[in-house]
């Protein structure tokens, strides 16, 4: 086999997907619960995305940096008017593409004395170097060190450490990345006396507050980004994943008086925005913010529905909207494969941690057959 082997696969031939619905070439299908790890807002094959996708792609599939896609702007213009503020948008091609743009906006900005970054452990922004340096995993950032200088790691959730370490050391900390709802660490949202101590201090500080949206954000909460669950108030956000309704496509969103830091010939990207990726960004724009209502209340259902398993086996269930946790009291090797062997896809961090991403538009029969599906496995 030719392909460098980096992922732990799922043993199936596919041969064709729609909604929560993967089919194999034996002719079994599966129930899909993290869509793309939630990038496919509307599940798989969706047609009116299809149809969007094909339009343009009849017209262009690429133009390159020195054309505008008449639908750059107007994404651009709605995902600044999802903030509530002024800014503007720097299109990429993926989260870590975002993160690393964030990491050249601050470095610009910093100075001899001022230039560390808080990051959180467990959190994460993306596989590149300059994305490892403020990646809470040390096992999958240690091989690949030294990174970036001037970086601090501190724990999550931990309201005392954060004031104590902004108190001593504020004149040298110029940004803070964290994410309101860690995805990669197990769907663990902020703390709500946490959110409030960082937010306060961010005022007094005068900090950068990056708010990583890549996985949480555009509708998957029940809001149309995490951070609103929490009163935080950033200067910079990253998204990705289901922006481009299924294609590859990140943005950095420069806010209020961040607008202007990078000027012309500092940053760029050869593919970003893909013309096509960005027809399907209209789209999900445009249909995500009148779905918001039911997403939380399909969140509210799902999480009940999970709760009344009663199961010895769950210590907590957990999240926001249809970003959802079920955490084991014990780690079990054989979940996934238990699973996939009852025809259920799920995505299990550490052996432990289900991680629930399901399409937005998923039904309540379909997270009936789920829920049933993983008390059966439980």
């Amino acid at each position: 086999m030719s392909l460098l082997k980096l992922y732990q696969n799922f043993d199936l031939e596919i041969d064709r997907a729609k909604g929560i619905k993967i089919f194999a070439k034996n002719g079994k299908e599966y129930l899909d619960t993290f869509t793309g790890i939630g990038v496919l807002s509307f599940g798989h094959s969706h047609p009116d995305l299809i149809k969007v996708f094909t339009e343009k792609l009849e017209r262009y599939s690429h133009l390159s940096n020195f054309f505008i896609d008449e639908d750059a702007e107007y994404v651009a213009e709605k995902l600044i008017e999802f903030t509530g503020t002024t800014g503007k948008v720097f299109y990429t091609n993926s989260g870590t593409e975002a993160s690393e743009g964030v990491l050249k906006t601050i470095r610009k900005i910093s100075t001899p004395k001022r230039n560390q970054i808080i990051f959180f452990d467990k959190g994460f922004h993306g596989r590149t170097t300059g994305s490892l340096s403020v990646t809470g995993f040390p096992k999958i950032k240690n091989c690949f060190e030294p990174l970036l200088q001037h970086t601090c790691q501190l724990p999550f959730n931990d309201s005392e450490n954060l004031e104590k370490h902004l108190n001593k050391y504020h004149d040298q900390v110029i940004a803070v990345f964290v994410e309101a709802i860690q995805g990669s660490g197990g769907i663990v949202p902020l703390d709500k006396g946490f959110a409030k101590k960082l937010e306060e201090l961010h005022q007094k500080y005068k900090f950068v507050l990056i708010c990583d949206e890549i996985q949480a954000g555009l509708g998957r909460t029940g809001k149309l980004f995490a951070y609103q669950h929490f009163g935080l108030k950033p200067n910079l956000v990253t998204v990705a994943k289901s922006l481009g309704g299924g294609l590859p496509l990140g943005a950095i969103l420069f806010l209020e008086n961040y607008a202007d830091v990078l000027q012309q010939g500092e940053h760029g990207s050869t593919f970003a925005p893909n013309p096509v990726a960005l027809a399907g960004a209209k789209y999900d724009i445009n249909h995500i913010p009148k779905m918001l209502p039911d997403i939380t209340q399909k969140g509210e259902y799902f999480l009940h529905k999970i709760k009344r398993l009663n199961s010895d086996r769950i210590q907590e269930a957990r999240g926001y909207g249809l970003m959802l946790a079920i955490e084991l009291i014990e780690a079990d090797e054989t979940l996934r494969d238990r699973a996939f062997d009852n025809q259920l896809l799920l995505n299990v961090i550490n052996n432990k941690i289900i991680r629930l991403l399901p399409a937005l538009n998923i039904t309540q029969a379909e997270m009936d057959l789920i829920v049933q599906k993983i008390g059966e496995i439980l």
